[in-house]
């Protein structure tokens, strides 16, 4: 992708006054840096959760956030609809933990009742007993062309995958979904549990969906340093 990309990613932080919790506002600040390398202009929304979807985003992240923050999130964007809109007529889509949850057809409230999600993704979450703390590694699916992903987790949700819908990585060390998977995507579509945040820790998972986003490939770029920190982190938590 050259400079003279005709006009910038529009990217939509989604509602950080909700799902900020554990710092994945980090993952915008790497895939604009991402982009910047290539020559790729971006531009950055920080949507609070009284505002309105824009619904010609072309990347939306959501991040983490606890039980009643993330039961209103949902209420408000079923209630908005732009990013159901947004994602049907092909914008990517990336969430971790409250905001994956909350991306299927339905999660766990505080009490563990069953919340209506947005139904982009065909999975449905709930409590489990024990609460994922930890270190999670993951081999990613073949078709994603994305390396071994590393991340931290920090949640009691037990998340099932239904038949539309696939799994984003296969549980090296960690819980994850709590099936031996981790997170799930499908089509433009991706979600997970890991924080670190997930971008920043795994740069080929943010470039897929630069890829995504301008649909095609995207010019290789030095990532030696970051490299070198993925290698540390995969070695201090497999030895």
């Amino acid at each position: 992708m050259s400079s003279d990309h005709p006009k910038p990613i529009k990217i939509v932080w989604v509602y950080p006054d909700l799902l900020s919790t554990y710092g994945d506002q980090g993952n915008t600040i790497v895939l604009e840096r991402r982009a910047a390398l290539r020559g790729i202009p971006t531009q950055t929304v920080h949507l609070r959760s009284d505002e309105r979807v824009p619904v010609d985003g072309d990347i939306f992240l959501l991040g983490g956030g606890e039980d009643r923050p993330q039961i209103l999130a949902a209420q408000r964007l079923r209630r908005d609809g732009g990013l159901y809109e947004a994602a049907q007529r092909g914008a990517v889509v990336f969430a971790v933990c409250a905001g994956y949850q909350l991306l299927g057809h339905e999660f766990g409230g505080e009490e563990g009742q069953p919340v209506p999600g947005l139904g982009l993704l065909d999975i449905r979450s709930g409590r489990g007993r024990q609460r994922a703390v930890g270190e999670i590694v993951g081999e990613v699916a073949a078709e994603l062309n994305v390396p071994r992903i590393t991340g931290f987790e920090n949640h009691q949700g037990i998340t099932h995958l239904g038949q539309r819908v696939k799994p984003l990585a296969k549980v090296v060390t960690g819980i994850g979904n709590g099936d031996g998977f981790e997170g799930a995507y499908s089509g433009r579509v991706l979600g997970t549990y890991m924080h670190g945040p997930a971008l920043v820790r795994n740069p080929g998972l943010a470039d897929l969906l630069l890829r995504w986003a301008v649909g095609g490939d995207i010019q290789p770029i030095d990532d030696s340093w970051a490299g070198r920190l993925r290698e540390e982190r995969l070695k201090a938590v497999l030895g």
